[in-house]
């Protein structure tokens, strides 16, 4: 009996799971402290009750990093106590530091009896160590043992493992933003024998069926047949990634000794077929979401699963031995294929990688496209016949939504709870930022506004669309060896220039040429007049532009200037005020982006938050702060004298390529309608001056978005619906701040929206 023990060990086959994970580059985005820095990676089953490390197998440097040798510190190393890797320290001293690595390190996950192959997991663990620079440097490597400044993980799903090939950014946290250039490579291996290849017998399988039970030795065969079948999907889907990987960067691969191998594999290829068998793992788009675990292989010879269980042991072992070493060959290829070709390859997959990203994210994002209306018209002398027809007209084929407001965030919520009930087991490497609590992710509901052409002052009536936005809603923008973009910040309370560093660190990503400029103009001073500080912000703007251009004439290759704004809450205003100014005439035909993060561009006309109201008449009536009278329309006793007014009678929007206005139901600081520059019911219905001076504005500021017939425009508004559990109960998620300080602290929203319309930022 002990000897059937024995045989139950050695039928189960055995494989192992290989993960390469490269480490190309170092980019410092934004971290605060200058000091010593170290990357630290370990790898896990997900199953939390009985958690097992991989073993960094080997460690390849394929280059000795290009770094200043003070400048650097020690070596990589494997700490054996939890089977983790750790780069070299190296120093970080200023932003945008490169610090090139240039190694691979291979990790093995054994599958034992407990690791399901078709639900578990594989948890990629990041972690940033920091010490600070001291005078003895010596002492560095000690203090980098203590616990990490940041954690970044990644979740490779069941289907992920079977095979994978990935670019994989890591960026840590908002205090520790970082780039680190990684790719992932996955592959299921066989584990290596420990016995002859030819040691079952018929009379061994006969005493352990005796021994274990018909059902049980069922239940072993079956487990058998399917890690055969799962090394043929991993052996195909490696030859397939590397021809496509050959073939995109077009370096010529030698694969003649791997069909050398499988000419020789007789038994195996009686086994497979020609006609297609599913199974459940997808075998092509690595980066489409599903919410289903089923999927299909495309290759052109299967396993015929009949055969296999028709197969003695010895014949069961002989295909596993076949597919393993053809797996195990491959497997060598591919290494020395990214060792010669690295650079090329982590393109290639960093490409297919921001492809990927709209579709995967479009999970938390909802589409719609309507109709810009041609006029908000509110004409309010009852008297005049002709009007109040026009109106009529106007009304019947314009309906604002009862409740805009309530209906953006129970369709938000909708969609969360639908999120609920998904599953998420495609082939994409998982960002735990995101996939790590789906429920807590913003919803962000993108309205694409069909531009309609600019309306005829005679003109009043609603115009059906004309033409239509192509599948990315995006225009094909003009590229550039030199392209400048100015950032400007939001002007609140906290007025801090790095108050949008989030967004500037996502554009930076887009696009690694583009130029910032984070505005101090304000800082600390604004509370006056909104005209002021818009011709300080023109001047700041002016003079930056000036510095680049004479920077870019010395070198001569200066193509096209591309003049793009982002601004918070009334940042908006001062963006707009200085895009009025005079000074800034000979910059305007260079506009072309510009997002608009909560701004009140039609000032706090029926705001509905009383409590927030009652904090504005309270800073008026103290502290007679001219910006707070300006937003109010209370600057002036004649609306149309008021500073709204007639800011929005010049010509600020018209100019800009794009126009992205983001807003949220959740805020309660901007009046939700204000920030999307649309009309409310409480407008619409007003018949007095008030109603009359807000439809105006209205149609001026659509009136600048409208295109000529001759120009595309792309104009959104987008809804971002925070997660308000994590808010807490307290005043500032009653009266609405913490949604709208939110925008300034997490950036998931603005890589949904700057990665999934990536030419807009470009």
């Amino acid at each position: 009996m002990p000897r059937s023990k024995n045989v139950k060990s050695e039928a189960m086959l055995e494989t192992v799971q290989e993960i390469g994970i490269y480490i190309h580059r170092f980019h410092n985005l934004d971290l605060f402290k200058q000091g010593w820095y170290q990357i630290k990676i370990t790898v896990r089953w997900e199953d939390s009750e009985n958690i097992a490390f991989g073993i960094p197998a080997r460690i390849v440097q394929y280059e000795a990093p290009d770094l200043d040798p003070s400048n650097t510190y020690g070596a990589w190393k494997i700490d054996d106590t939890d089977n983790s890797f750790s780069t070299q320290s190296f120093r970080i001293k200023y932003a945008r530091q490169d610090v090139h690595l240039y190694l691979m390190t291979v990790f093995n996950l054994s599958r034992s009896k407990f690791v399901d192959l078709a639900t578990t997991a594989v948890i990629l663990k990041f972690e940033l160590l920091y010490t600070p620079t001291t005078e003895n440097d010596a002492d560095e490597e000690a203090s980098t043992e203590d616990s990490p400044a940041a954690i970044h993980e990644f979740r490779i799903p069941p289907k992920a493992l079977i095979g994978l090939h990935s670019y994989c950014p890591v960026h840590f946290d908002s205090l520790h933003t970082v780039l680190v250039d990684v790719s992932v490579h996955v592959s299921l291996l066989k584990a290596i024998p420990k016995l002859p290849r030819h040691t079952f017998s018929s009379i061994n399988r006969t005493f352990c069926v005796a021994e274990q039970g018909i059902d049980e030795v069922a239940s072993l065969d079956m487990k058998n047949v399917m890690l055969v079948k799962a090394l043929q999907i991993a052996r195909d889907i490696l030859l397939e990634e590397l021809q496509k990987i050959s073939n995109a960067i077009n370096e010529a691969l030698d694969i003649s000794g791997f069909v050398s191998i499988m000419s020789n594999a007789k038994l195996l290829n009686s086994v497979q077929q020609a006609n297609p068998f599913p199974l459940d793992v997808d075998v092509v788009g690595q980066g489409k979401p599903s919410n289903d675990l089923k999927g299909g292989n495309e290759t052109s010879d299967f396993l015929n699963d009949e055969k296999l269980h028709s197969l003695s042991q010895n014949e069961l072992l002989d295909c596993f031995h076949s597919l393993g070493d053809q797996l195990f060959y491959l497997w060598k290829i591919f290494l020395k294929f990214h060792r010669d070709n690295r650079t090329k390859i982590l393109g290639f997959l960093r490409d297919a990688w921001v492809k990927d990203r709209k579709v995967e994210w479009s999970i938390w994002m909802l589409y719609s496209k309507v109709e810009m209306p041609h006029q908000y018209i509110n004409n309010n002398n009852k008297s005049d016949e002709s009007s109040n027809r026009v109106h009529r007209r106007v009304s019947t084929l314009w309906k604002l939504p009862d409740e805009p407001l309530q209906t953006a965030a129970t369709r938000a919520e909708l969609h969360r709870k639908s999120i609920e009930q998904m599953r998420f087991n495609n082939r994409s490497i998982q960002d735990m930022q995101i996939f790590g609590d789906p429920l807590r992710t913003p919803i962000v509901i993108v309205e694409h506004v069909m531009n309609v052409p600019r309306r005829c002052p005679s003109d009043n009536s609603l115009l059906r669309n004309i033409g239509d936005i192509d599948s990315d809603g995006l225009p094909i923008g003009l590229n550039s060896d030199n392209i400048s973009k100015k950032l400007a910040p939001q002007s609140n309370a906290r007025g801090h220039h790095l108050d949008l560093r989030l967004v500037r660190n996502q554009w930076v990503l887009i696009d690694p040429k583009v130029e910032f400029l984070m505005s101090e103009a304000n800082e600390d001073k604004t509370f006056g007049d909104f005209g002021e500080m818009g011709h300080r912000l023109a001047k700041e703007v002016i003079s930056f532009l000036k510095s680049k251009l004479d920077k870019a004439s010395k070198f001569g290759n200066l193509r096209d200037i591309r003049l793009s704004f982002v601004g918070h809450s009334i940042g908006n205003l001062i963006i707009r005020s200085a895009i009025a100014d005079s000074i800034m005439e000979p910059f305007l035909r260079h506009l072309h982006t510009y997002v608009s993060v909560s701004g009140p561009h039609l000032g706090y006309l029926y705001s509905s938050n009383s409590l927030f109201n009652s904090g504005l008449w309270f800073l008026k009536k103290l502290k007679g702060t001219q910006c707070i009278h300006q937003l109010t329309f209370t600057d002036d006793p004649d609306l149309q004298n008021t500073f709204l007014y007639k800011l929005s009678k010049q010509k600020t929007l018209e100019h800009f390529k794009n126009i992205i206005l983001l807003s949220s139901p959740q805020d309660g600081y901007v009046p939700y309608h204000s920030a999307r520059i649309e009309s409310c019911q409480a407008a619409s219905r007003d018949t007095s001056k008030k109603g009359k001076i807000f439809s105006e504005m209205l149609d001026d500021c659509l009136d600048q978005i409208r295109a000529n017939s001759t120009e595309h425009r792309v104009f959104m508004r987008c809804d971002v619906n925070f997660d308000a559990s994590t808010q807490g109960k307290n005043l500032d998620s009653i009266i609405g701040r913490a949604a709208h300080i939110e925008f300034l602290d997490s950036d998931i929203f603005a890589r949904f929206i700057m990665w999934s319309f990536p030419n807009l930022f470009r």
